[in-house]
């Protein structure tokens, strides 16, 4: 299943739940794209995005409020994505959404 297209997600952060869309391209085994985030005034672009079948890993860098690393790890299914991201310092998250 291919991760190409928009998706809205939910990540159930410490801060509670923040919402996020990702536009997601795969080529091979390379994923690129953006994400944007109430959170964030520009979107960010994914950075060292891999793709291995269903299963996918991306950075972003968060630079407000503060600047955090994230590293998500996500697996498609279908029309629908899951996973988790690690949020620098503040631990780790779990995420879910569909295709926009």
């Amino acid at each position: 299943m291919s991760a190409d297209g928009t998706w809205q997600i939910s990540m159930n952060t410490p801060m509670g739940a923040q919402s996020a869309t990702l536009e997601l391209r795969a080529d091979a085994t390379t994923l690129t794209g953006t994400m944007s985030a109430a959170a964030a005034p520009e979107p960010m672009e994914i950075t060292d995005g891999t793709v291995d079948g269903a299963s996918l890993t991306w950075k972003a860098a968060l630079t407000q409020p503060m600047p955090i690393s994230l590293e998500f790890s996500a697996t498609v299914d279908g029309d629908a994505i899951s996973g988790t991201v690690k949020l620098g310092t503040f631990g780790d998250a779990t995420f879910e959404g569909s295709r926009a």
